[in-house]
């Protein structure tokens, strides 16, 4: 061995070393189980509803079985990515037309959610729902009630807790690399009209819920939940009070529902989640910010980031980690894997995560129907982050400072 592939040996086998004294932080990539044999139906075809079919097609052995829309033209689009399955314009006819299928991934509009999942996990179908679970306090708490008696799986679409970045991220912060938390902010910020367009009236109204007041918790709900059950999983805490504000700042076509938003929650111990949304701007996108008194951990979505304070201990295993400067910052990059990649000298293969987030949530799914383990975010959750973003979408329009009662978070 020449003298340098020696110390580049012993610099990480070191380095090796020194993650393996904190393995339990340390997240796997571990593939989806094989899921020979399970059948899935999609009832929602339109654009997250073919996201998740590309997605569900990277699991080996699960077979897309049926696709289900009240539009043709959605439900052939979905069997271009699906192949030619059965497909069904109601839910109800997707139940005695394919009641051997016993796995249902629902993503239609938000409001629709309730009666399809009821219904559902009645007929004993494992069920993932698209988050947020619904847009009615009433309707949340009937489908987080209906999961809890199930013999079958409800899985929450919230991606953050199956996310292997987010996982390690959360792993430090339980083991008090933060040390004392002090604030949090997040944002979503995607130029995008949220307007379709279609040559029939009434199908164009189908496809713009989301500019619809009547039913659409707008980009508090739609985008905002997710980081919401960031911040809950993270500061294991709900808010107790929120106060927003919005207005149409670019879309000048007539909507109702706010393209940008401001939104400051309380929390217990006077902290505060900062979020912002906008349909306006792309600046800095998705992402999430948490900091403490010795480190600040910054998420954004396939990658994350610690920055840790002068004054923080050290642990040994930072002087291997890979490092990026963010203008006169310098963060100390999120891998998971990091231990095994740190033995291969492979650190930076590891930034960022191979497949979108959707991913790792459906992954985890599959594997708790296969492994007939617990689910990633349950029914509970689900519920919570919904309330939350139901409050603050009511701030919004009141105008004034809404509480959250922790009967609010409450099934019953």
């Amino acid at each position: 061995m020449s003298e340098p592939d020696r110390r580049d040996f012993l610099r990480y086998s070191a380095g090796a070393a020194a993650l393996a004294l904190a393995s339990e932080l340390l997240p796997t990539l571990e593939a989806a189980p094989r899921a020979d044999g399970l059948e899935v139906a999609l009832v929602g075809c339109g654009k997250q509803g073919r996201a998740i079919l590309t997605e569900l097609s990277k699991i080996e052995g699960l077979k897309i079985a049926a696709v289900c829309d009240v539009f043709d033209s959605r439900i052939a689009a979905a069997k271009r990515r699906a192949g030619d399955v059965p497909s069904f314009r109601s839910h109800k006819e997707l139940l005695s037309g394919a009641a051997g299928v016993q796995v249902w991934i629902v993503a239609t509009p938000t409001h629709m959610h309730r009666e399809i999942v009821l219904d559902a996990l009645a007929a004993g179908k494992h069920v993932y729902c698209e988050a947020p679970i619904a847009s009615a306090l009433e309707d949340a708490r009937a489908i987080a009630l209906a999961a809890r008696g199930a013999k079958s799986l409800f899985q929450s679409g919230l991606l953050a807790r199956s996310n292997p970045v987010y996982q390690l991220a959360h792993s430090f912060a339980k083991s008090g690399a933060l040390r004392d938390p002090i604030r949090a902010r997040a944002q979503f910020h995607k130029k995008s009209s949220w307007r379709a367009s279609a040559n029939d009236p009434a199908e164009e109204k189908a496809h713009n819920w989301f500019l619809d007041p009547a039913v659409s918790l707008g980009l508090l709900g739609e985008a905002g939940t997710h980081s919401f059950d960031v911040a809950h999983w993270f500061w294991n805490a709900y808010p107790i009070a929120v106060r927003a504000s919005g207005s149409v700042q670019f879309y000048k076509d007539g909507r109702e529902v706010a393209d940008t938003v401001t939104a400051e929650f309380e929390y217990p111990e006077q902290r505060r989640l900062q979020y912002s949304a906008t349909l306006a701007n792309s600046f800095e996108g998705q992402h999430e910010v948490f900091q403490g008194s010795m480190a600040t951990i910054k998420l954004a979505q396939t990658a994350g980031w610690m920055f840790k304070e002068a004054d923080a201990p050290t642990q040994g295993w930072e002087v291997y980690a890979n490092r990026q400067q963010f203008h006169e910052e310098q963060g100390i990059t999120l891998i998971a894997d990091a231990t095994k990649l740190a033995k291969l000298g492979k650190l930076k293969e590891g930034v960022g995560l191979p497949n979108p987030p959707l991913y790792y949530a459906l992954a985890d799914f599959v594997k708790s129907i296969v492994e007939g383990k617990p689910v990633a975010t349950g029914a509970e959750e689900g519920l919570r982050a919904a309330v939350v973003a139901i409050r603050a979408n009511e701030a919004l329009r009141s105008g004034e400072r809404v509480e959250i009662l922790e009967s609010d978070l409450k099934a019953e």
